[in-house]
């Protein structure tokens, strides 16, 4: 099989959606505890070092049901979880962002709910669950990642009548099974691709999938850093900001949305343009937004957005480190996303090199 590298694609509908809502003018940070006065579930990622995420995505191949599911179980039966963790490990990070599935319609760890429905989205191997089993010991967090329900893959939409009334319920319920099994060994949830919604909604999203973990951190992402609108949360619930980034330059975070299919040039300098629109630039100065923890999401080597070929996304260690040391520097916290094989769960030499370069150079202890 061939090598495949995977990551996500910002949503543009829902990006061009977060673009429009009216919530706090761009750079507002206040506040020391969450939104209500409830207890910071985020101060550890402050605290710590940074997070890791990879983009575990498999799309199985297949003519019929069988063999996308016996597809599903070959490539997950192959992970190799041994090197993934000492990979992991070796960078340092206090966290781990890992997929439980995106845009595939299969998922890599079983959910009760789920395969009760439609039995064979998900793998006999509970790879998800294995991985939290092995940085339980090692003192380190998991933070879980799927897109909203909103942004759900169409298979699973199906499956959970999104057309129909109470599809929030079931997907609710969908999410809260895999909280309860989990448990305490996971920490935390990264959602894509969020658009606005009342607190009631949001509440009852936040229970489910508090539901085996009450201190787990939830951030909901509505590309706010990169969708060129407010760089405010589009949930001010939530518990840290998703802070999903598509490009740096000159060491700050471009804000200005490079839409696929645009008009997209490369100036005589190198740098990536909409034809016609000027380049904006991001750093925060506290640790806080909109009362939750400042976090950013940031990849390497593999693009989030299509505009943004991957060439662009590689930084050199000066580049890289200096933009962690400023975040650092003012309380904030930022997982670094990198490429990952599917076919056995490696992360490409070269860009773990320069995470344990990384490591070495800011938080040798």
């Amino acid at each position: 099989m061939s090598r495949v590298l995977l990551g996500c694609v910002v949503s543009v509908a829902l990006v061009a959606s977060v673009i429009t809502v009216a919530i706090a003018a761009e750079g507002s940070t206040t506040g020391t505890v969450a939104p209500g006065g409830s207890k910071n579930r985020a101060a550890w990622m402050a605290q710590g070092t940074y997070g890791v995420m990879t983009h575990y995505l498999i799309t199985p191949k297949g003519n019929t049901p069988e063999e996308k599911t016996a597809y599903l179980n070959r490539v997950v039966d192959a992970f190799d979880l041994d090197h993934y963790v000492r990979q992991f490990q070796e960078t340092g990070a206090d966290w781990l962002i890992f997929t439980l599935g995106q845009c595939t319609g299969y998922l890599c760890s079983p959910n009760p709910y789920l395969d009760g429905k439609a039995p064979g989205r998900t793998p006999r191997r509970d790879l998800a669950l294995e991985i939290a089993n092995r940085l339980e010991p090692l003192g380190k967090r998991l933070i879980l990642y799927i897109p909203s329900e909103q942004a759900a893959d169409p298979a699973l939409k199906e499956i959970f009548e999104y057309a129909k009334a109470g599809h929030e319920d079931r997907y609710f319920e969908f999410l809260r099974q895999y909280s309860v099994k989990f448990g305490k060994l996971h920490h935390g949830w990264w959602f894509d691709s969020c658009g606005p919604h009342p607190d009631e909604y949001w509440n009852r999203y936040l229970a489910a999938v508090r539901a085996g973990n009450p201190d787990a951190a939830v951030a909901f992402s509505g590309a706010e850093f990169c969708c060129g609108g407010p760089i405010n949360p589009v949930c001010k619930l939530a518990d840290y900001h998703a802070g999903e980034i598509h490009l740096l330059e000159d060491g700050k975070i471009r804000r200005d949305f490079l839409p696929p299919g645009g008009d997209i040039i490369v100036t005589p300098e190198r740098m990536l343009r909409k034809r016609g629109q000027e380049a904006r630039y991001y750093l925060p100065d506290g640790p806080m937004i909109d009362g939750m923890q400042w976090h950013c999401l940031l990849p390497i080597d593999l693009t989030f957005n299509p505009a943004i070929p991957n060439q662009f996304c590689h930084y050199t260690d000066k580049e890289l480190f200096e933009f962690v040391r400023r975040i650092k520097g003012v309380g904030g916290a930022i997982t670094i996303n990198v490429p990952i094989d599917i076919e056995n769960g490696h992360i490409p030499e070269d860009t773990h090199s320069q995470l344990v370069r990384l490591r070495k150079a800011l938080f040798p202890k």
